[in-house]
């Protein structure tokens, strides 16, 4: 394992949670959660986090139905992922997120109760699932 600077994207059409995370360590944490209008991001947002930590790789969440099959939002996460590669050069790899909304819904709950489940929180607690799941498959 390197030493790679990771940002996750847990993609939605309404809010998008960000996360960072260390390969070397294999953890993430939440950063933020930036609103998006239809599935469209504020770019300059996006921008300022990629120039903020300079990610070696990003990896954004493909939401799959259980059974495995794409749903609408999961063509615009594909979307959002090649914009990313597209505008700003970085590499991108999708990473399949079907629970982890879920994982981070009962993460927050174990910490704080209900009041630990704003929509803010529990996305960029998302992005910190999808990262760290995705460590656990590089080994």
């Amino acid at each position: 394992m390197s030493g790679r600077t990771l940002l996750a994207f847990d993609f939605g059409t309404k809010s998008i949670g960000v996360a960072v995370g260390q390969e070397i360590t294999g953890t993430a944490r939440p950063l933020t959660s930036l609103k998006a209008s239809d599935g469209r991001p504020d770019w300059q947002q996006i921008e300022k986090l990629l120039k903020e930590w300079q990610p070696q790789l990003v990896i954004v969440g493909l939401p799959l139905n259980m059974d495995g099959t794409e749903q609408l939002v999961t063509s615009q996460a594909r979307n959002f992922a090649n914009r990313i590669h597209g505008r700003f050069g970085v590499k991108v790899e999708l990473h399949d997120e079907r629970l982890s909304t879920v994982e981070a819904k009962a993460g927050l709950f174990e910490q704080g109760g209900y009041r630990a489940l704003s929509k803010g929180k529990v996305d960029s607690a998302s992005a910190v699932v999808i990262l760290e799941s995705w460590f656990e498959q590089q080994i």
